[in-house]
């Protein structure tokens, strides 16, 4: 999940957390966020002074635009970034909004910029 803080139409990722998939059937490609997960995070957020801005997930041998089962689950007020993997190496990396009937993704202007005390582990 993404945490950040948003100005007009910027967003600003500040804080990625990390969930367990919790779909029980074909987890390699299929990823589900329970609402418990999302109440957390959301949670996790406020105690932070940040925004629940988004989600990211990968896209294994695929390319990263939304499947029509990212479109079926997707919420319009929230970004989302897919990353495509191939052969075990993330390849390309992309950011959308959903529209408001829920019927389409539209791609948005991604930058990705590494804070100065950012720490790699």
């Amino acid at each position: 999940m993404l945490l950040g803080a948003s100005a007009d139409d910027d967003q600003t990722v500040e804080s990625i957390i990390e969930i367990d998939n919790s779909q029980d059937e074909n987890r390699k490609r299929r990823f589900f966020i329970t609402p418990f997960q999302y109440r957390q995070a959301e949670q996790i957020a406020r105690e932070k002074n940040l925004e629940l801005l988004g989600f990211y997930h990968s896209h294994p041998d695929h390319p990263a635009i939304p499947s029509a089962f990212d479109t079926e689950h997707a919420l319009p007020w929230f970004t989302y970034i897919i990353v495509s993997i191939s052969q075990g190496e993330a390849k390309s990396m992309t950011a959308w909004l959903l529209n408001e009937n829920r019927s389409r993704f539209v791609e948005i202007a991604l930058s990705v910029e590494v804070a100065q005390n950012a720490v790699s582990v």
